[in-house]
């Protein structure tokens, strides 16, 4: 068993900085105004004794620079009075700030914060005795972190990358490792960590030979116009060694290439919120069987990122989607890899949801739609039929709708055949074991809204063909409700057929996932195969160190069925 040394806190992320290695850095005082939030910031380094600082301000824009002048000059004296010892003979000298124009004049302390962004000549500003080059709004990098956990062999990414004025294919990303011991075994402080330049790309993977050193990451924003300052992360944790071959890794040799033409690569995979993850309940009762650490999302998250980059996907539905892990990791990440992604939260207060991505050089997005299905069920004519069964029980009733289920639709056009319009349905029915009754309403409740949605597009566009793909976690073996009576239109295919197992725990596995296809329009060329059960029983269940979910991507290449004369 591997071990972890990482702790499982929940702060997880390294936080960014101005680097102060970079003469460009020092050199200049960085003014960003923020109409939205109604401020100015600035920034710029100051070598103090023998340290450089980083100094951050914000300020009202209408407020004088006289008042910004005495602000900087008593942060800047705090720091300077530190670094006098007690006993000390030597005198506390005034920190001299002042701004000054092309002429060599002082500005008037008349003049406010925001007038500064309209002036039409260079100016400088002057702290103690250093004379700082003054710029207005060039690209700026206002947070960009490293995961805690590291693993050679996975992809790591910027994370929580925001910024303004810029754009990030235009950014400058170094990567860096360096040895923490020195030769004695002592630790060594960042700042005296040799660092070594070992990639200059978006992302990085890390080598065996990274093992045991900290990883930093330099990025220096750019907008094809301008740069700005260099900013770096610094890893919290050393690069450790991964899990060796995980079982995705031999699915991927099925996936090498990417589709085109008439042929779509599509995978529905349920990725195990983090929500439900992190508890002791889980840890103990769920999946006691799995090491903690590879629960934690930091963990997970790189092993569900290697995996779905590896299948070359076209279209990809996710399910148990956490909010915070679709905008921090899933959405930013796949986006640099050529995918769109639309994401839709449950209904009630649930942090979780469905996801959406598809490639854009394959599909063009037309539209989109969602319904939280407790509440459409009430509102929705074509739901109607099912409300009257529903609301004569009242049992049934309130616990119907009482579920947070939603159902997401993604209307894509193709690139490469122009007349297909693919609908892409993605939901996640409820999951309590005796709900069987609950999940085939809220089946025919997503079906019978689809085909609503496929006949009115139909309707709008005679022109092209309307194809139905509907994914998702059905929570459902194949088992009869009796007196009920549902009907569908549109005969779908399952495009994985019935596997033994999509969810694979050691108190549950069975199968639980589908990929469903309009079989008129559609046809399978390929059903990527499973792990082996010998690959699911290898750690005693799911999750496990080379399974990040307790369910299992299913992955199908489809295809359009050639027209008819």
């Amino acid at each position: 068993m591997l071990c972890r040394v990482f702790s499982l806190s929940r702060k997880l992320y390294a936080t960014s900085s101005i680097s102060k290695t970079r003469t460009m850095n020092i050199e200049k005082c960085y003014f960003r105004l923020n109409k939205l939030e109604d401020k100015v910031d600035l920034t710029f380094l100051l070598k103090v004794k023998e340290t450089v600082r980083q100094f951050n301000f914000s300020r009202k824009p209408t407020e004088s620079i006289e008042n910004l002048r005495t602000r900087i000059g008593a942060n800047v004296q705090k720091v300077v009075k530190k670094g006098i010892k007690k006993n000390s003979s030597c005198e506390l000298q005034e920190v001299e700030v002042r701004f000054i124009n092309g002429n060599n004049e002082h500005l008037p302390d008349t003049i406010n914060c925001s007038d500064l962004f309209s002036l039409q000549e260079p100016l400088k500003l002057q702290v103690l005795d250093h004379f700082y080059e003054v710029v207005f709004n060039v690209p700026w990098i206002d947070s960009v972190s490293l995961p805690q956990s590291i693993l050679s062999g996975f992809a790591v990414y910027p994370e929580h990358f925001t910024s303004q004025n810029t754009k990030k294919n235009e950014c400058v990303f170094n990567w860096y490792t360096g040895v923490v011991q020195n030769d004695k075994g002592n630790k060594l402080s960042e700042i005296h960590i040799q660092w070594e330049l070992v990639g200059c790309s978006h992302k990085y993977v890390p080598s065996v030979h990274d093992i045991g050193k900290k990883l930093k990451l330099e990025c220096i924003p750019e907008n094809g116009t301008t740069r700005g300052p260099a900013v770096e992360a610094i890893s919290k944790n050393v690069v450790e060694a991964g899990p060796g071959n995980c079982p995705f890794e031999t699915r991927h040799m099925f996936t090498t290439t990417k589709l085109t033409g008439k042929s779509f690569r599509c995978v529905t995979y349920n990725i195990l919120a983090d929500l439900y993850c992190d508890s002791d309940f889980t840890r103990t009762v769920l999946y006691p069987y799995c090491p903690p650490y590879a629960l934690h999302i930091d963990y997970r998250k790189q092993l569900i990122m290697k995996e779905l980059s590896g299948y070359n996907a076209d279209i990809i539905c996710l399910q148990e989607v956490d909010t915070k892990i679709f905008k921090s990791c899933l959405d930013p990440l796949l986006r640099c890899e050529g995918y769109k992604g639309l994401f839709y939260k449950k209904g009630k207060e649930v942090a979780e949801g469905l996801a959406c991505f598809f490639r854009e050089d394959r599909f063009e997005v037309l539209a989109e739609d969602h319904i939280v299905l407790s509440k459409a069920l009430t509102t929705h004519p074509d739901l109607k039929p099912i409300w009257d069964a529903v609301q004569c029980n009242e049992q049934l009733k309130e616990r119907i709708l009482d579920r947070s289920t939603v159902a997401s639709a993604t209307f894509l056009k193709s690139h490469d055949s122009p007349n297909e319009i693919l609908i892409v349905g993605n939901t996640h029915l409820y999951f309590h074991p005796d709900a069987d009754h609950i999940r085939l309403l809220q089946g025919g409740m997503v079906i019978y809204w689809l085909q609503q949605i496929r006949n009115s597009l139909i309707n709008k566009v005679p022109d092209k063909r309307v194809s139905l793909v509907l994914c998702g976690d059905f929570n459902s073996t194949v088992e009869a409700v009796l007196n009920l009576s549902l009907k569908q239109e549109i005969i779908m295919g399952s495009a994985c057929g019935t596997p033994q197992y999509t969810n694979f725990t050691a108190g549950f596995a069975d199968c639980l996932d589908y990929i469903y296809y309009e079989k008129a329009n559609i046809e399978i060329e390929q059903v990527i195969p499973l792990p082996s059960i010998e690959e699911l029983q290898a750690h005693t269940a799911l999750p496990s160190i080379v399974f990040p979910s307790d369910h299992i991507a299913l992955v199908s290449d489809l295809r359009f069925i050639p027209k008819t004369a």
